[in-house]
């Protein structure tokens, strides 16, 4: 599949890993000031504008407040998101702003919206750009002096990747969510396994996972090091885009569709690298370390370094348990936390907001927590299915949308020393806050753990039947 994106975008061959390729949809936030402003100094403007979508989402205020500018005391980050505004306005860029029904997260609205398509290459100042391959699109991302050429020219000169596919096999068990699946291949993997290459997801376990889940899983194909992570479209891809603001219609949609179902690997494709999981194996994951490979399943303990052979890897573990403040030994299951955040590129999509208020409904959380849906989207619908009633009758925050506690720069952040049960998509120090403590896991563990007001293993409260439906 990737081959075939990637052949079909050549415009003109340096070498044999070499090329320079044109790119059909780039996205841009609040951090894009850098290429903006390259660009204005050269002169230029954005070439092909239509091609460009630009949206507020990591500055954002997750404060509720009309109009929401008014949540920003900061003059820095108001001056940031006012200043995509501007950019856009000035080059003739869509600009889904800080109050348009529109907004959210880059890696949301995307999809959300049909911006996303199969076959696409598609760029955007933002490592989680793999997210849009659940679609079947090439999306990776890129810098600022790339960024700048994209807009100049929508083309980029790229080095060919490797591809590397990984089968997931069987029938994930209840509990098991996308999330899990995800964390469980970069353990298994580590975080510069795919380093170099373009992923791409396939087995039963895969196709069975829902849009939602699909993107869960590419988003964070970044954390094992990969250039991308895809899946290949299908019958579910495409009643997901149909109808949706910026998909093909009528004629154009029939021919899409066609091509579409052209991109799927042929039958006995080879791959640079291949790796099978068999999900009938796994359980429910959480991070213990400072990276997304220290992830073991809930029933299993803190490990020892002094168990491993490997001393970049020792040393690392070492670091790491320390920083979090724990002991090799110590059972995942039972630790405390004082915090829960759900949210994220990786998991604010409305599948995991019914997940987590189907744990949280009828019970109350122990620690104080808080929901960013994944877009203003997402939060209507949410709110229209009375999810957002579910989280405050919990004791949860039911805020606005954007990237909020994930990089922790538009005010939400844990203290340093605290630990948070959160669904983002990385662990590193200081991730949410100077010193804080992240343990990584899906949106049904965060309520599992906030109910409990420590660590937990979601399957202990799966009784009521809405979580057995929306984990599945």
């Amino acid at each position: 599949m990737f081959e075939k994106i990637w052949s079909r975008h050549v415009i003109l061959a340096r070498g044999d890993d070499e090329a320079l390729l044109h790119v059909d949809r780039n996205l841009v936030h609040e951090g894009s000031f850098h290429a903006f402003g390259a660009l204005a100094a050269a002169g230029r403007k954005v070439r092909k504008p239509r091609q460009t979508f630009a949206v507020a989402d990591h500055y954002v205020p997750s404060r509720i407040a009309t109009p929401r500018i008014a949540a920003v005391h900061d003059p820095e980050m108001r001056e940031m998101i006012e200043l995509l505004e501007r950019n856009s306005l000035a080059n003739g860029v869509t600009h889904f702003g800080i109050d348009d029904p529109r907004q959210g997260i880059v890696h949301v609205i995307g999809p959300e919206l049909g911006i996303t398509q199969p076959g696409l290459i598609m760029t955007c100042g933002d490592s989680h750009t793999s997210t849009h391959g659940a679609l079947g699109a090439f999306a990776f991302g890129v810098g600022a002096s790339q960024l700048k050429q994209v807009m100049a020219t929508q083309c980029l000169w790229q080095k060919k990747p490797r591809t590397f596919r990984i089968n997931v096999g069987g029938r994930a068990p209840e509990g098991v969510t996308a999330k899990d699946i995800i964390l469980a291949i970069i353990a298994r993997i580590g975080t510069a396994g795919a380093t170099g290459h373009v992923v791409e997801y396939a087995g039963s376990a895969i196709r069975a996972l829902s849009m939602d889940g699909r993107m869960t899983v590419c988003n964070m194909s970044i954390e094992a090091g990969a250039r991308a992570g895809m899946i290949a479209p299908d019958e579910r891809t495409f009643d997901y885009l149909a109808g949706r603001d910026y998909a093909p219609q009528a004629q154009l949609w029939e021919r899409a569709v066609a091509y579409w179902r052209t991109l799927p690997s042929d039958d006995g494709a080879s791959f640079d690298r291949e790796v099978d999981l068999d999900a009938a194996t796994l359980a429910p994951m959480v991070t213990w370390g400072t990276n997304p490979e220290d992830a073991v399943e809930i029933t299993a303990a803190v490990p020892d370094p002094a168990s491993v052979a490997d001393r970049d890897r020792r040393v690392h573990m070492e670091q790491a348990i320390a920083y979090m403040g724990l002991a090799p030994g110590t059972p995942l299951e039972g630790i405390p936390i004082a915090h829960a955040f759900i949210g994220t590129c990786t998991n604010a999509r409305i599948e995991d907001l019914r997940a987590a208020a189907a744990v949280l409904e009828g019970r109350r959380s122990k620690v104080p927590g808080w929901v960013s849906p994944g877009s203003t989207a997402v939060k209507r619908q949410a709110e229209a299915e009375g999810l957002d009633r579910v989280f405050r009758d919990a004791g949860f925050d039911w805020r606005a949308s954007g990237c909020s506690g994930c990089a922790a720069i538009n005010g939400d952040s844990i203290p340093a020393g605290e630990r948070c049960a959160s669904t983002s998509n990385r662990n590193f120090e200081g991730r949410q806050g100077k010193g804080s403590r992240t343990h990584l896991m899906s949106p049904a563990m965060v309520a599992a753990a906030a109910v409990a007001g420590r660590i937990t293993d979601v399957r202990k409260l799966a009784a009521a039947a809405p979580l057995r439906r929306h984990l599945s």
